[in-house]
């Protein structure tokens, strides 16, 4: 009897280490995946007469995403200035006057406009039943339909993105009446943490 109890706890003890161990990798696991794939991407991005990795006795890993968040910022500066705006609009009316691109374009160009406004006034992080009615999900309110769907049905509804745990990335687009839309005062950073961490995370820390 006593040794069936001591293997018993021994079995406990191991999988709570195992237990332990899963949750312990699992995010470092998750952030070093992430951090291959962008690496992968930016060292494809930046031309490989600039990437200075191919100059250096070793490769630096990361060296890329560093260099492309300096790009990054630096066009964030440039496209403030006088001449950056007038840049920004030529390149804006060349894209959106090429049949294909003008769609994509002018989608994406929608869409991270809609997540990157700043006015508190304005809220976006919501509430909304769904799969059914007593199950609630996190989504963000993009803007108010104002196409026929909302004319056949007789209702003012609202364009609703629902993002999928772990990646946000991916979702569903839903069209809610209004009036079954709770606004909350999350902010977008909060809500994404929230949906990253799969609920784990209270979003304000």
């Amino acid at each position: 009897m006593a040794k069936k109890q001591k293997k018993r706890s021994i079995a406990l003890i191991l999988r709570n280490y195992f237990i332990t161990g899963v949750v312990v990798l699992l995010p470092i696991g998750f952030t070093l995946y992430l951090s291959k794939i962008l690496i992968g991407i930016s060292s494809k991005v930046i031309p490989q007469n600039l990437n200075p990795n191919n100059y250096l006795p070793f490769a630096i890993p990361g060296l890329e995403i560093i260099i492309s968040i300096i790009f990054i910022t630096v066009v964030g500066g440039l496209s403030l200035s006088f001449l950056g705006k007038k840049l920004l609009k030529l390149i804006d009316d060349l894209f959106k006057r090429i049949p294909f691109l003008r769609t994509i374009y002018s989608a994406i160009l929608q869409m991270t406009e809609t997540f990157s406004k700043k006015d508190d006034d304005k809220k976006s992080v919501v509430l909304v039943e769904y799969p059914r009615k007593g199950v609630w999900a996190v989504g963000f309110a993009t803007r108010e339909n104002k196409t026929e769907m909302s004319a056949k049905v007789n209702k003012k509804l609202i364009n609703v993105f629902v993002p999928t745990t772990p990646n946000p990335t991916s979702g569903f687009l839903l069209m809610f009446p209004m009036d079954e839309i709770i606004y909350l005062n999350m902010s977008f950073e909060e809500a994404s943490k929230f949906i990253v961490s799969a609920g784990t995370s209270s979003g304000n820390n």
